[in-house]
C-alpha cells in the first residue's frame, strides 16, 4: 500500500480541481486521442439503470458497444442504439473491438473497480458513477492506474460542474460567514416503505426464485463472493448490500458531502466515529442499517480551523443553528456549513439551492468576483466535460485525482458504521487506522477465486 494520497496532494488537487493540465496524447503519441473535430467512440457498460442517462449525456459522440450482464434489463437500452455491438462480459467486448476511445460504467459498485481498471489498462478514458469503488483499496488503487496510463477520468457526482458550487468556495474564501467550524450532511436515504429487504431475516422460509432468462449471474457477482441469485440484489436493491453497495452515505455522500470538501480543503479525517440503528441479527452480517450517524474529525489547514462533519441519514435530519430561522424548511437532502459569522444551507448536488443566513447580511454583501473556471453548461454539463477532457487532454472538474479522494472520504465513514460505535483513527500517510485491526481488515474485501484488482 505505497504511494497514499497526501494531505498536500489532495488540498492542491481540490483547490484546483478542473485546472490540471495534461499534454495531448497526440502529442505524447499516445493511442486513442481524438481530436476536437471528432467524435468519440463510446461504450456503456451497465446500461439498464443508470447507465441510461449517462448514454443519453454522451449521445452526441459515437455509442459503438454496449454491455450488460442482463440483456432483458438493458433491452431498451440496446434498441435505442442500433448500431452498438452488444455484449454481456466487458472483458470480451474491451478484447474484440478496438475502436472504443472511452467508456461509461455503471453497474454496481462492487464492480465498478475491476471493470475501470481492465478498461484503463486497454488505454480506455473513463466515466466512472459514484461512489468510485467498493472499498478504500480500490479508490487509491484507481487513481494509481490512471496516472500510469494517463487516460482522462471523471466520476458521475455532476453537481461538481455546477455553478453553485463553484459560488459556495468564492464566498466561503471571501469570508461571507467567517471561519466554519461544523458541517451537518444529510439525506432521507433510503427512503420507502421498505427501502432494504426482508429477504436476509426471511430467507429460511423464502423458497429460493428462478433467475431472470439470460441473466449472467455469475458475471453480476463478479469480484464478489458467490451466492445464489435473489431478486432483492438485481436490480433495485443491491445498495443495501455489504458485499455489492455502500449504503446510503455511499450512495449520496459523493453528492452532498463534496461541497464542503472540496470548498474548506478538508483533506482527509483525523478519526471517524458511528452510530447506527440496530441490525436485526440475520442481517446485521449482510446489510447496512437504516438510519446512521457519523462524525467526521477534520483538522486544521493552515489558517482554517479544525472541521466537525456530521453526516446522518434514514431520515435523521440535523439540530437546527440558531440564526437559521424556524420559518426555514431543511430539505430531504441537503448540508449546513456553520460559520462564526453566519450559515450557509444548499440542498443535494453541488450546493443547489444556495442561501445565507442571516439573509440581512447576505442581502448586503458584495460578491467577489468569480476567479474559479467553470464548466460549461455547469451540472449539466458533467458528462461534457469529461467528453472535452478526453479531446484536449485537459482534465476534468471531478477526474479521480479529486474522485478517489472524496470517495474515500465517503468510504471511512461508511467502514466506521460497520465497525458499530468504534471511534477509528485513520492515519493517510499509512493507508490504515491506527488503532483497530478488525476495522483495517475491511479496507479491501477478498475476491473470490478468478478475480483480481
Amino acid at each position: 500500500m505505497n504511494n497514499p494520497i497526501s494531505r498536500r496532494q489532495f488540498v492542491a488537487t481540490t483547490a484546483a480541481a478542473g485546472l490540471v493540465q495534461i499534454v495531448p496524447r497526440h502529442i505524447l503519441g499516445g493511442a486513442h486521442h481524438t481530436a476536437a473535430s471528432e467524435r468519440l467512440n463510446i461504450a456503456g457498460i451497465g446500461v439498464g439503470g443508470k447507465g441510461v442517462s449517462d448514454l443519453s449525456n454522451c449521445k452526441e459522440e459515437n455509442i459503438v458497444a454496449l454491455c450488460d450482464v442482463d440483456p432483458n434489463y438493458a433491452a431498451n437500452t440496446f434498441a435505442k442504439y442500433p448500431n452498438a455491438k452488444v455484449y454481456t462480459d466487458y472483458r470480451v467486448m474491451l478484447e474484440k473491438q478496438k475502436d472504443i476511445d472511452a467508456v461509461a460504467i455503471a453497474t454496481p459498485d462492487h464492480t465498478h473497480a475491476v471493470i475501470a481498471m481492465a478498461a484503463m489498462q486497454a488505454g480506455k478514458h473513463v466515466f466512472l458513477q459514484k461512489p468510485l469503488t467498493h472499498s478504500l483499496l480500490e479508490a487509491k488503487t484507481l487513481l494509481e492506474e490512471s496516472r500510469r496510463h494517463k487516460v482522462q477520468t471523471q466520476m458521475g457526482n455532476q453537481g461538481h460542474s455546477s455553478e453553485h458550487i463553484r459560488l459556495l468556495k468564492e464566498w466561503l474564501e471571501d469570508g461571507i460567514i467567517g471561519p466554519v467550524e461544523q458541517v451537518y450532511a444529510w439525506t432521507d436515504r433510503p427512503v420507502g416503505g421498505n427501502p432494504w429487504s426482508d429477504f436476509a431475516v426471511k430467507s429460511k422460509s423464502i423458497r429460493q426464485p428462478a433467475m431472470p432468462h439470460n441473466l449472467n449471474w455469475d458475471l453480476w457477482l463478479g469480484p464478489a463472493q458467490s451466492r445464489a441469485y435473489h431478486p432483492d440484489y438485481h436490480p433495485k436493491k443491491w445498495r443495501a448490500w455489504l458485499d455489492f453497495g455502500t449504503g446510503a452515505l455511499g450512495d449520496m455522500g459523493c453528492h452532498i458531502i463534496d461541497p464542503a470538501v472540496w470548498a474548506l480543503d478538508l483533506g482527509f479525517p483525523e478519526t471517524i466515529e458511528a452510530t447506527s440503528t440496530h441490525w436485526e441479527p440475520d442481517v446485521a452480517s449482510q446489510t447496512y442499517p437504516r438510519a446512521s450517524l457519523v462524525e467526521y474529525k477534520f483538522p486544521a489547514r493552515g489558517d482554517k480551523p479544525p472541521v466537525t462533519l456530521n453526516w446522518s441519514d434514514g431520515r435523521l435530519l440535523p439540530r437546527r443553528p440558531d440564526l437559521l430561522p424556524d420559518a426555514v424548511e431543511l430539505p430531504n437532502s441537503g448540508a449546513l456549513l456553520i460559520g462564526r459569522d453566519g450559515v450557509i444551507l444548499h440542498g443535494s448536488h453541488g450546493a443547489s439551492g444556495l442561501r445565507v443566513f442571516p439573509e440581512s447580511k447576505f442581502q448586503n454583501y458584495l460578491r467577489p468576483e468569480k476567479s474559479i473556471p467553470r464548466v460549461k453548461g455547469g451540472q449539466q454539463g458533467h458528462h461534457q466535460d469529461w467528453i472535452r477532457a478526453c479531446k484536449d487532454g485537459k482534465a476534468s472538474a471531478s477526474n479521480f485525482e479529486y474522485g478517489a479522494a472524496l470517495t474515500q472520504i465517503v468510504l471511512l465513514g461508511v467502514l466506521a458504521i460497520r465497525a458499530k460505535n468504534r471511534k477509528l483513527h485513520w492515519d493517510t500517510n499509512n493507508f490504515a487506522f491506527k488503532n483497530d485491526d478488525e476495522a483495517n481488515a475491511l479496507i479491501h474485501s477478498p475476491y473470490r477465486d478468478g478475480w483480481v484488482l
